[in-house]
């Protein structure tokens, strides 16, 4: 997950999802033993991370004088974007391997299950297009990137 102040994904020459403004863009990997459950979780979790500073937003959009805030707390936008690559496997030789990740047909039911769980609590979200050949271009703010890891 990074913390952005813009973010888009082209295909082929086309913007298929963008974000303006700050907000997340969420790369997504998927491996064999997730489920819609886990990619609920990852959703909630990433949108109700404070990452945001609070003194950079409108004070009446913070919640309780917190000093840090959660794109959830000020309905700030998300682009997901699937990436398998995620899971790379680099410890021997000079070849990643990809095994981890899980195969297109399980992986991309839930990258759309994240996709929705963020719009069912109010995101407006932007995504990729699930396989294909995406040039992810942002701008990183903090710069802030973040792994998550849910179990």
């Amino acid at each position: 997950m990074q913390r952005v102040d813009g973010a888009e994904v082209v295909v082929a020459g086309e913007t298929v999802g963008r974000i303006d403004g700050p907000g997340l863009l969420v790369l997504v990997g998927v491996t064999h033993s997730d489920d819609e459950a886990i990619a609920r979780r990852l959703a909630q979790k990433v949108y109700d991370l404070r990452i945001f500073d609070a003194s950079r937003v409108d004070p009446s959009r913070v919640p309780d004088a917190a000093k840090e805030v959660s794109a959830s707390d000020l309905g700030l936008p998300v682009l997901v974007v699937s990436q398998f690559t995620l899971y790379a496997d680099t410890r021997k030789g000079r070849r990643p391997t990809w095994d981890a990740a899980a195969p297109g047909p399980v992986a991309e039911p839930l990258v759309v299950v994240v996709a929705d769980e963020l719009r069912s609590r109010g995101a407006e979200v932007a995504t990729g297009r699930f396989g294909a050949d995406m040039r992810v271009g942002l701008v990183n703010d903090g710069p802030t990137t973040i792994i998550i890891d849910v179990d």
